[in-house]
């Protein structure tokens, strides 16, 4: 596992014999996602495809965490109150990134330190070997922030934990768009293929992106206070 930043790039790529080393390369914000690092990891994943001496991928994370999941400096509603699209996110970046993950010619493990958060988790337990240091978290707390999980956690959940434990938890004070929307989408998961519950996860999260549930959940995180949320879609 890579322990500092070792350049610029927000992603590294390097060989280890017939192996593949991606290193999500943003140390300070836990290798949170921008879209810097979606690009570098698109381009990452482009250049080890068009190798055929790489025989497996090793994905891993700089620093003290592997992946924070979305970097929440990015989505937070505007001064205006103009709020982002956030199935127009899943659509163009995390989507394809899972996709293609699940779609490799190559085995692909993923070496977990410290914390995997949100799309960070989701995006660690869809490589075919997850190797978690003592140090390893694995969180999904998008009800914190008023959303489901995404990025596939809402089929990988189910079958990983079983329906009843996924949904366990202190709904009191919660976010109860958010809690419904997250039965609603692991009833359909049961039935859906990967493909189509991210489409289910990007349309839920659009919707939930435009809530004021949404926008308190992020300002509270922020803020580093706790949030207060409404309940109310709009």
């Amino acid at each position: 596992m890579a322990s500092e930043r070792r350049s610029g790039q927000p992603v590294l790529v390097e060989r280890e014999g017939g192996v593949a080393v991606i290193t999500l390369n943003r140390p300070e914000r836990l290798n949170a996602f921008d879209v810097a690092m979606h690009t570098g990891l698109a381009a990452a994943l482009d250049e080890i495809e068009g190798d055929p001496g790489c025989r497996a991928i090793l994905l891993t994370g700089a620093g003290r965490g592997f992946c924070a999941g979305q970097d929440l400096n990015e989505r937070k509603a505007a001064p205006t109150g103009e709020r982002v699209d956030l199935g127009e996110t899943l659509g163009a970046h995390f989507n394809p990134l899972i996709r293609r993950l699940r779609a490799a010619k190559v085995p692909t493990v993923c070496a977990v330190n410290g914390v995997a958060a949100g799309a960070g988790a989701s995006l660690a337990l869809h490589c075919d070997i997850v190797l978690a240091a003592r140090s390893a978290k694995f969180i999904f707390a998008f009800s914190k922030i008023g959303l489901i999980p995404d990025s596939g956690g809402t089929w990988l959940l189910p079958r990983l934990m079983g329906e009843a434990r996924a949904l366990a938890g202190r709904l009191a004070g919660e976010p109860t768009l958010a809690h419904v929307a997250l039965r609603q989408a692991m009833e359909a998961a049961a039935s859906n293929s990967l493909d189509e519950q991210l489409e289910h996860e990007r349309a839920a999260q659009r919707r939930l992106g435009f809530s004021p549930d949404y926008a308190e959940g992020v300002a509270a995180f922020l803020e580093k206070r706790a949030p207060r949320f409404t309940g109310r879609d709009g």
